[in-house]
């Protein structure tokens, strides 16, 4: 039996950074969300700034195909998800939604939320990478995005690590441990 681990964070806490050293420590598919969105994104020549509204029409029918995919895939594979939550209603069930595909799968479901302080967050943006894979990169829109949506709240029971304590190897160990995975 597989795992579905979920990378919940705001944009800048290392989702994608983390999932990468977890998928090399597990063996585990990576599915970020910019997998998902990336070809959305460069369709409508998005450059890391604040994106039109109806892009995510096109980027959920991406997301259903690649989980439609997940579904079928052969059960002992594992899978991590990356997403951002928004403080907003019905943002907070995805992560219901994604339990329900890891019960779909016969798979563990691992939900981990990564922090990170807002200053933090913010410094992180401008970095080199981050415009490579079409990112959000501009301290200013990171912090409008925050002030209007602000950041889902961590859920109960739910591990939590804060990103700016830990490396990349170190939080991809604690969520592999927390799987109950050797690594």
């Amino acid at each position: 039996m597989g795992n579905l681990f979920y990378l919940i964070g705001p944009p800048g806490s290392g989702k994608r950074t983390v999932g990468l050293e977890l998928s090399r420590q597990t063996g585990a598919m990576l599915m970020d969300n910019h997998i998902i969105n990336d070809p959305v994104f460069a369709a409508f020549g998005a450059d890391g700034g604040v994106l039109p509204p109806e892009i995510w029409t096109f980027t959920r029918r991406v997301r259903e195909v690649v989980l439609a995919a997940v579904v079928a895939a052969p059960a002992e594979l594992s899978h991590i998800f990356t997403n951002y939550l928004a403080d907003l209603p019905g943002e907070a069930e995805a992560i219901d939604r994604f339990a329900a595909l890891a019960r779909q799968r016969g798979a563990g479901f691992v939900p981990v939320y990564l922090t990170c302080p807002a200053e933090e967050l913010l410094r992180r943006m401008p970095l080199p990478e981050r415009r490579a894979r079409l990112k959000l990169n501009d301290p200013a829109a990171l912090q409008a995005v925050l002030d209007k949506n602000g950041v889902l709240p961590v859920p109960e029971g739910m591990l939590s690590l804060d990103t700016s304590q830990l490396t990349p190897e170190q939080a991809a160990q604690a969520i592999a441990r927390h799987a109950g995975l050797a690594v």
